[in-house]
């Protein structure tokens, strides 16, 4: 009843807006009044390449008065929007070649005009011994992210977003495809919304999306209040390439490797107004043979001592494929409607064969495991805008259901039961959410611009164990409201600001415990000074302040026992983490090279960290691994991002960030003392002419601290060589990945004091990373890739370990 009411009352917010604003809010046409588009593509006359970044203005031919305007993509092609029917002359020019004019009419019956291809010629004066070619930017630097545009670099093709997220600045990745920004946790969006496949693991999300995909990757290390405020290390948001173009479009990418494939296949069909869009994706990863050795020592735990070692390897396989389709509707230039359906299906698990020595005394097991994730994510989306440029109304509603079946077996043998004891462990999860939002901005001139909106997301996580009665139900609700203004200071100086308001109330039931509710609003406010200084330099100060919620794998009481002897168990009693943010950055660009340098503080209350306990059972002490609030952290850090040409077609990259570690908690008398983590990346990339790309890269880190252990460091490195093919619209190239180290070798340690006594953890994991690939690429029709916006929730913890966590529903 309540979810009813709030669809009511949001879809009230909408209607009643929309009969106060008929004709578009503040001043837009009455819906008689249809506007177009003008389309061209802008070749050079001589050579038929493309002019990328050549200006076009639209003259109305009565006053001749600009009423419009823009500028060419990489491909030469112009989009103007929202013309109003009249008979008009663009005019083109571009540096080095003639301005040319083309007259144009747009009339009510036919509202979009695509002129087609246009040439124009280069000027007398430098035909000889000029060449002028426009080249977009890797790197943006804007007031609140930094933008790394995936499509402008040509070393892409054939990797996945695994490969490309290792080249974007700030960003760390770890072996397994885990993201960490500037030490903290971050959230990654998928064109502004979370993603089904991420909420279950963002690593095999990843590795399931192919460089080809991505248009650009946004990292929003201060985000406005606009955004939900999860992630203590901001926000990543990945951008994919979405076509809009008359006719038929798409893409193939295949790649095929010693370790994995993956493919995928999009396909978009548009007819005047109506646009259809449709993928598909999938990724098989042969059976890895994963070798470990697990020592556990117990020291003086209730005055004995217990030693159990291990060792032995898993064979698991990791499979998966993902889809969606979408419709897009322009009622006309300022009512679009659209909406999407996405799935996913992962599977990952198999069987496994260890080797125990229990007190000098020897024992094994052969164990199964399968963790499964399916997912359905499904959006509507209502846009509204107006004659007055960037005002915009949205009205978004989202379905995102979830079910993770899981199932665990261990039969351990040894000279005290030959015929074995078996323990088989089942869980069905559940999780269903639903989300309602609506957003308004409006710029009341070109220096200032208001953001407003209000957001609900319900959710309803159920957890089923070893099909016995509900174990476990979890409902978690959050309210919210913000508002955001920007405005100019001065002619360089720019201020953006403004507070979050978040009410979550929670109520869930264990056998255990019975039911429990919590509730609590937090305040979130945000502000950004940014100054634009000579020589295109920028300087910017911010303040957020953030909150980590609990994802259900942090959650759920459901004990993995896929190792017997370590069991791993989710702790419902968790609070989220809260964490302040301060931040001084700096970007310019000096003589061909770019360099985006930033430090920042960031104190965090309630984190959140794994935690190893002793237990007994059977006689035999085991460890149990769950998760706790530790305490408080203060963290002190930088970034530094440098490119620089050192030809015009050789590019070396290089990013370096540190920061550091300590947490205290006075009532647990925790105390970690301060350690320093960095992450070093360094990258060449050469274009050798005629479609021949060639890049190396090479990926160092320190040690990572937690407050019970310490992991050892590692490095990753690898190259990769491109080929364009079929006049530019295919590729084929070969990629490699540690070719000289067959396996990664990660070794962790842990330390546990309690006041049953002392554990000693210590684990070495061997990863099969070593890999060649071979990959093809192909694009086909006419594409131009947009983006609409979407809905985003992006307020929950996530599980950054490999796997998705401990066999719950589906995280969100």
């Amino acid at each position: 009843m309540k979810k009813l009411l709030l669809l009511t009352f949001i879809l009230g917010i909408f209607f009643n807006a929309h009969a106060q604003f008929p004709g578009g809010f503040g001043g837009g046409p009455k819906k008689s009044a249809v506007t177009g588009r003008i389309t061209a593509t802008i070749l050079d006359s001589l050579t038929k390449k493309p002019i990328d970044y050549a200006t076009v203005s639209l003259i109305n031919v009565k006053d001749n008065k600009s009423v419009n305007g823009g500028v060419t993509d990489e491909k030469g092609k112009l989009s103007l929007q929202n013309v109003s029917p009249n008979s008009y002359k663009l005019m083109i020019g571009f540096m080095g070649y003639k301005t040319k004019s083309v007259l144009v009419t747009t009339t009510p019956s036919k509202p979009d005009n695509n002129m087609g291809t246009i040439y124009i010629s280069s000027s007398e004066n430098t035909l000889a011994d000029v060449q002028v070619q426009g080249t977009k930017a890797i790197i943006e630097n804007k007031i609140d992210r930094m933008v790394y545009n995936a499509e402008a670099d040509g070393t892409n093709a054939g990797g996945d977003a695994t490969d490309v997220m290792r080249k974007v600045p700030m960003l760390s990745v770890d072996p397994t495809g885990n993201i960490q920004l500037r030490g903290g946790a971050v959230r990654v969006l998928i064109n502004g919304k979370p993603s089904g496949t991420m909420a279950s693991s963002v690593a095999d999300a990843l590795k399931m999306i192919p460089a080809e995909q991505i248009k650009t990757v946004e990292v929003i290390t201060s985000p406005s209040a606009k955004y939900d405020a999860e992630g203590s290390g901001g926000i990543i948001n990945i951008i994919t390439k979405k076509s809009n173009a008359q006719g038929v479009s798409g893409s193939v990418n295949a790649a095929a490797g010693t370790r994995q494939n993956n493919g995928s296949f999009n396909l978009t069909a548009k007819t005047g107004r109506l646009s259809v869009n449709t993928s598909l994706g999938t990724n098989l990863a042969y059976a890895q043979k994963s070798q470990t050795e697990f020592i556990t020592n117990t020291t003086y735990l209730d005055g004995t001592t217990n030693n159990i070692s291990q060792s032995g390897f898993s064979k698991w396989s990791r499979n998966g494929y993902n889809g969606s389709v979408g419709l897009d509707y322009d009622f006309n230039a300022y009512n679009n409607i659209s909406t999407t359906a996405k799935f996913n299906s992962f599977s990952n698990g198999g069987p496994s064969e260890t080797n125990y020595i229990i007190n000098n005394v020897a024992a094994s097991n052969i164990g199964d495991m399968d963790m499964t994730f399916r997912n359905l994510d499904w959006n509507v989306d209502y846009r509204k805008t107006s004659k007055k440029e960037g005002e915009e109304f949205s009205v978004s509603a989202q379905l995102s259901s979830g079910r993770t079946p899981t199932s665990f077996s261990n039969l351990l043998t040894s000279a005290a039961f030959p015929s074995g004891l078996q323990t088989i462990s089942n869980n069905n999860g559940k999780n269903n959410e639903y989300t309602f939002q609506t957003d308004y901005t409006y710029p009341f001139n070109k220096k200032t611009t208001l953001e407003v909106g209000a957001k609900a997301i319900l959710r309803d996580i159920q957890s089923q164990f070893d099909n016995t009665a509900q174990d476990f139900e979890y409902n978690q609700n959050v309210g919210a409201a913000y508002g955001v203004i920007s405005f100019d200071l001065t002619k360089k100086l720019k201020f953006k600001g403004g507070v979050r308001a978040e009410y979550t109330r929670i109520d869930f039931n264990t056998q255990s415990s019975g039911i429990q509710k919590n509730d609590y609003l937090n305040l979130f406010p945000s502000a950004i000074i940014s100054q634009n200084l000579k020589g295109g330099a920028t300087i910017k100060l911010s303040y957020n302040r953030r909150v980590q919620r609990p994802s259900q794998s942090y959650l759920n009481p459901f004990r993995n026992e896929s190792d017997q002897f370590n069991i791993m168990q989710g702790n419902p009693q968790l609070n989220p983490e809260l964490s302040d943010n301060l931040e001084l950055g700096y970007n310019t660009f000096i003589k061909g090279s770019i360099i985006n340098a930033s430090i920042f503080y960031r104190r965090t209350v309630g984190v959140i960290e794994n935690s190893i306990s002793p237990i007994t059972e059977n006689g035999v002490n085991k460890t149990l691994t769950s998760y706790i609030n530790v305490g408080t952290a203060p963290v002190y850090g930088f970034n530094v991002f440098a490119s620089y040409n050192l030809k015009p077609k050789w590019t070396l990259m290089t990013n370096f960030s540190g920061n550091t570690y300590s947490v205290t908690n006075n009532e647990t008398n925790v105390n970690t003392g301060t350690f320093f983590n960095f992450n070093w990346f360094v990258r060449s990339a050469y274009g050798f002419g005629k479609g021949y790309n060639f890049e190396l890269f090479n990926v160092i880190t320190s040690k990572r601290r937690t407050y019970q252990g310490v992991t050892d460091p590692f490095y990753i490195y690898g190259g990769s060589f491109k080929k364009e093919i079929l006049k530019k619209k295919g590729s084929i190239g070969l990629g490699v990945l540690n070719p000289f180290t067959k396996d990664l070798h990660i070794k962790t340690v842990n330390n546990a004091v309690n006041q049953r006594g002392t554990i000693y953890q210590s684990q070495n994991i061997y990863y099969p990373l070593r890999n060649y690939t071979i990959n093809f690429s192909y694009t086909f029709g006419k594409l131009k890739f947009t983006e609409k916006k979407k809905i985003k929730n992006d307020d929950v913890k996530q599980d950054q370990q490999q796997g998705g966590g401990m066999g719950g529903g589906v995280q969100q």
